[in-house]
């Protein structure tokens, strides 16, 4: 299995230490207006997560301890859409229930999707991410790759996109190359953190 970037291993601590907390979600709602395909829309949700392995990823520990990504394949990481009647005035407690979710990172894909329907045309598309899979770069992509996903499934036809040249795990591996092991004082990771150590020596948080 592949190793954790170390971003990913500062997410994953934080998410032991915090027992699943809800505190590093990510989360954006839609307000759809018009005629919705909400077939359409699942499959299109379901696209996107096939196309980018970060949001099919798990991860577990292994007999070591140590925590490693696993990809789930796509028909394994297909998520459910759920569709739910709200009324309008109830939206922002929907909202903030469909947030608040906690994620179980060794169990469960790091993103779920919930449609609150308000009226025939009228809905809400609540998309929640943990943080261990997205940043704030990756709303754009996100979002172009979803209308693109709904456009062509509305069309009756499958998105028609090349394959992404760059998946997080080569983002992890190269990154893993590059700095070294940090428990080998020779590797770039153990210079830089030496060179910080030295340099903050005797410095004090207010």
């Amino acid at each position: 299995m592949i190793p954790l970037s170390f971003a990913q291993r500062r997410m994953w601590v934080l998410h032991q230490l915090e027992g699943g907390s809800e505190n590093w979600n990510m989360a954006a709602a839609f307000r759809l207006t018009g005629s919705l395909d909400e077939a359409a829309l699942a499959a299109a949700i379901r696209d996107v997560v096939g196309r980018h392995e970060i949001l099919r990823t798990v991860y577990v520990t292994d007999d070591d301890g140590e925590p490693r990504q696993r990809i789930l394949p796509p028909a394994q990481a297909a998520p459910r859409v759920p569709a739910v009647e709200v009324a309008p005035e109830d939206v922002s407690g929907a909202i903030d229930e469909a947030i608040a979710h906690r994620f179980d990172l060794a169990a469960e894909i790091p993103l779920r999707a919930s449609l609150l329907r308000c009226s025939p045309r009228e809905h809400v598309l609540v998309l929640v991410v943990h943080h261990i899979a997205t940043d704030g770069s990756s709303g754009a992509p996100l979002v172009r790759d979803l209308t693109a996903a709904y456009t062509a499934r509305r069309d009756g036809r499958a998105p028609e996109w090349e394959p992404l040249p760059v998946q997080y795990k080569d983002y992890t591996m190269w990154q893993r190359e590059v700095l070294g092991d940090p428990a080998d004082p020779g590797s770039l990771a153990a210079t830089q953190v030496e060179y910080w150590r030295k340099e903050l020596a005797g410095c004090r948080s207010r």
